[in-house]
């Protein structure tokens, strides 16, 4: 959608530009749905990995896997709605997260809006990264959360509550790491400088450190750091790379002039 007055969209354009992007986050995210459906065996058995070895458990005929069970007579439908719907939200999440920076787009220049194509290529590897690091420090946390059990109790823990958490701590690393992107992204437009990302580093750790406390699936410190420290250090390492991009620009601005 063009812009007017000056980069400015009325109100109006604003709320279709937004049901746009909504409809087509949505149409993704179905997309992503139906294969998370097709392949619900699959991503189930890779999941339960830390807990049990659900594909052999399958492959032997065994009436249960550890300490994982389902219960209800929905349950199983359920589950796989939740797993076939969190994975499309896995999946496509770099889609529909372009279509959020997509809805801000209007607002900038025809030659602002040529970074847009940073956006995307840095988008998914950095949320590829962020779910592969949620992925990969899962084991870990999972035999830390199981240790506090008691002793001579058994811990039976519900499958789908089990996924639910799994898959929330890899969405939300996923989309953790898509902090530098922006950054960097919104230094490049113009929109924030590297002295402007870096002066209230105090409140941008305590912010990313809230962050983290808030809505990590895991109330387990090592998981929590597993998270905070790597995205401090991508906000620094983005604030340092806005500083010499300003610089660069600020240089051929000069030249320009001469």
């Amino acid at each position: 959608m063009s812009a007017t007055n000056g980069g400015r969209m009325p109100l109006l354009d604003h709320l279709r530009e937004l049901r746009s992007r909504v409809f087509k986050s949505v149409i993704i995210i179905a997309f992503g749905t139906c294969i998370g459906w097709f392949f619900y065996n699959e991503i189930i058995t890779h999941l339960a990995k830390p807990v049990c070895d659900l594909k052999a458990a399958q492959l032997a005929g065994a009436d249960n896997c550890g300490a994982l069970y389902i219960s209800g007579v929905l349950g199983p439908l359920n589950l796989q709605i939740k797993v076939a719907l969190l994975s499309g939200i896995i999946l496509m999440a770099p889609l529909w997260l372009y279509q959020l920076w997509a809805f801000i787009a209007p607002a900038l220049h025809r030659k602002e809006k040529r970074n847009s194509i940073l956006f995307i290529s840095a988008a998914t590897p950095f949320f590829a990264g962020g779910a592969f690091l949620g992925y990969t420090i899962l084991p870990i946390a999972i035999r830390v959360l199981f240790g506090f059990t008691p002793s001579s109790l058994e811990n039976l823990v519900r499958f789908d509550d089990y996924l639910d958490f799994v898959m929330r701590a890899i969405l939300l690393f996923g989309i953790a790491f898509e902090l530098p992107v922006f950054l960097i992204t919104f230094n490049l437009i113009g929109f924030l400088s590297g002295k402007t990302i870096l002066k209230p580093w105090r409140i941008w750790v305590f912010s990313i450190t809230l962050f983290v406390a808030s809505f990590s699936p895991s109330a387990d410190p090592l998981s929590m750091l597993a998270l905070a420290l790597p995205l401090i250090a991508l906000y620094f390492l983005s604030g340092i790379f806005a500083l010499f991009n300003d610089k660069r620009r600020d240089k051929k601005a000069m030249q320009q002039e001469l």
